[in-house]
């Protein structure tokens, strides 16, 4: 009887502690994430809406937990007021023209407060400082936008559609000339006779320069042209 009475002593002491153990490293690592145990200041904003944000929510500097919301309150119907606990060792850091907002973890995480880098030559922030803030984009608004933009490029597609059906059936000015091979040829000829009437320009142009009575007056010009590319070497060097 004894020794079944000493085991189950031990037995329950042993449970005892290991409860205790476990009890003490979960207040640690919670007291840790909630900032219970380091040096901490506080910092105030204001959103008109704050998209599920929650106490507890990290704060991210610079891509880092930095902090927790550890307060929301509403102050009138379009203003909530965010009381934020930052880590004492990260005040240095933050600039009075820090703003703040508010992103999420993932794609359907948990919602975070984010404090963007301000300019190095601005004070850092005092204890209890209002950060001014900018508004989330709301999912229901990203999604309205691409129901938009899908109606708009349903709309765009179906007019493609008859513009290409009208040039298969060779209506339009387009669709004649793919469709009609009499005057694609005309066109083709057309441009043919316009490239032999610039080459036979060019030939023209170039026994001008030989001509003695010409000569001075091509020669003038080319003299001039190279008068104005020194120049804008010089003018270039300068």
């Amino acid at each position: 009887m004894n020794t079944q009475s000493t085991k189950f002593k031990v037995r329950l002491g042993l449970f005892v502690a290991i409860g205790f153990v476990i009890f003490a490293i979960a207040v640690f690592l919670i007291g840790r994430q909630k900032n219970l145990f380091n040096p901490v200041f506080q910092l105030t904003t204001t959103f008109y809406n704050v998209s599920g944000l929650q106490i507890g929510n990290n704060i991210r500097f610079s891509g880092i937990n930095v902090g927790t919301v550890d307060n929301l309150k509403i102050i009138n119907d379009s203003t909530v007021q965010v009381s934020m606990i930052v880590q004492k060792d990260i005040q240095k850091f933050i600039k009075t023209d820090c703003q703040v907002t508010i992103g999420s973890e993932g794609i359907i995480g948990d919602r975070v407060l984010i404090i963007t880098q301000g300019s190095s030559e601005t004070k850092s922030v005092k204890n209890g400082q209002f950060l001014t803030s900018v508004e989330p984009v709301e999912t229901d608004a990203i999604i309205a936008s691409l129901n938009v933009t899908a109606q708009n490029a349903e709309v765009i597609s179906g007019q493609l559609i008859e513009i290409l059906y009208d040039i298969n059936q060779g209506n339009g000015t387009l669709g004649m000339l793919l469709q009609d091979s009499t005057m694609a040829e005309s066109i083709n000829k057309t441009m043919n006779n316009l490239q032999k009437s610039s080459k036979g320009l060019n030939e023209n142009m170039e026994a001008a320069k030989h001509n003695f009575l010409l000569r001075g007056y091509f020669r003038k010009k080319e003299k001039k042209a190279a008068e104005l590319k020194q120049e804008a070497l010089d003018l270039k060097k300068d």
